[in-house]
């Protein structure tokens, strides 16, 4: 993808002086207190800001932090929390800017955080008045908020549009790169996990991988619906019965190519949904009506495993099984150490996928781990994002 990257413009001493507007994704869980219980997305977006400052920029941070409600400010939406924790990082203090549409005062080498943008009229449909009034607040807009790219809005999007040099910061330019590589130009063979209690809600990206993979790995309530596909009996396992056509069209499509999704020949079950439930390897084939699937089977990840340790590239969305429960983890854990010990370049994205990372401590051994649950999905789904896309145009001149 053709961006201009704003560690390009730093590198050239285009930045000195110049006011600098970067929009972060700082949208991290809180108590109910207000204070920040995960610091993952500050600690992740202080490079892009440090390179500012020491690029001699006047820096403006910006990003959104909850669901607040447009034109009606709440003391539970300030960044309050945010500023003092980024000040902590950057070891300088942060103002945080109220009120900021209409002007900012901030000098070179300072760096100030802009009051929660999602509160501003106009953010979340993208107005061009509001757009067009936060690009004059710079001379270089600078989007590093993959977690937000997906969304046109004004902050990421129209002041894009209208800032007089818009481009990629760190953070998402290495996304980038990373779904470049996984994607656009994988070495081959590429497999595909994707894992999820529904078909319905990864159906797209189903059907948009199942055209590029090698192998199409499925998991969870997915690989119910699909050994439901393959005519076995799943008990009264989680599944989509009126996505069985679906699913096997995907099979199909699959066939069709000479790749393959790998069916299951063995899962551990349970006859109820509890930590504590007593499991039971099964074959594939002799599942019971009372019973539920919760994990694939020994046999079934180790063949999966061998298969990914042959892998060149590797797509990984969602845990195999129930892995919040011991005797369910066999699955994931086995995929999570194929993953981390094979030679292929991975990327992972997704709330449980980093959840069975940090759980196995794998992080290092992982590719590239996405930032952006909503964003790494629709990437995954074949679409392009409108940061992506506004950024390549604004490269373009």
């Amino acid at each position: 993808m053709n961006v201009i990257r704003f560690s390009d413009l730093c590198a050239q001493g285009a930045v000195a002086a110049k006011r600098v507007f970067i929009r972060a994704d700082l949208n991290v869980p809180q108590d109910a207190q207000g204070a920040i219980t995960e610091d993952t997305r500050i600690r992740a977006s202080v490079p892009c800001i440090q390179m500012a400052l020491d690029a001699g920029a006047a820096v403006m941070v910006t990003s959104h932090l909850g669901r607040p409600t447009e034109g009606a400010f709440k003391p539970a939406d300030s960044l309050a929390p945010v500023a003092q924790r980024l000040g902590e990082l950057l070891g300088r203090a942060v103002p945080l800017v109220s009120n900021w549409v209409d002007g900012v005062t901030v000098a070179p080498c300072q760096v100030v955080m802009l009051e929660n943008c999602r509160v501003n009229p106009g953010e979340k449909k993208n107005d061009p008045a509001l757009a067009r009034k936060m690009a004059a607040l710079c001379d270089i807009f600078v989007h590093d908020a993959f977690g937000t790219a997906h969304r046109a809005e004004a902050s990421t999007y129209g002041i894009a549009e209208y800032a007089p040099v818009a481009c990629a910061g760190p953070l998402l330019a290495a996304e980038m790169d990373a779904i470049a590589k996984a994607l656009l130009a994988p070495k081959r063979p590429l497999v595909a996990i994707v894992a999820g209690s529904k078909v319905s809600t990864k159906l797209t990206i189903l059907k948009s991988l199942a055209a590029n993979v090698d192998q199409l790995i499925v998991g969870g309530g997915i690989a119910n619906t699909f050994m439901l596909a393959a005519g076995l009996n799943i008990g009264k396992s989680l599944a989509e019965h009126d996505l069985v056509g679906e699913a096997k069209a995907v099979i199909d499509l699959m066939k069709a190519r000479g790749a393959e999704v790998p069916i299951p020949t063995d899962v551990v079950t349970a006859k109820t949904f509890a930590a504590d439930a007593v499991a039971t390897v099964k074959k594939a084939t002799d599942v019971a009506d009372d019973d539920m699937i919760l994990d694939i089977g020994p046999e079934t990840a180790t063949k999966l495993a061998a298969q990914l340790m042959k892998a060149g590239t590797i797509v990984w969305n969602g845990p195999v099984g129930v892995f919040e429960f011991a005797a369910f983890e066999n699955g994931t854990k086995t995929i999570a150490h194929a993953i981390a010990e094979s030679s292929a370049f991975s990327i992972a994205g997704g709330g449980d996928t980093l959840a069975a990372i940090a759980k196995y401590g794998i992080e290092k051994q992982v590719g590239y781990i996405s930032t952006g649950g909503g964003a790494f999905l629709e990437v995954l789904e074949g679409k392009t994002l409108p940061a992506f896309e506004i950024l390549t145009k604004r490269a373009a001149g």
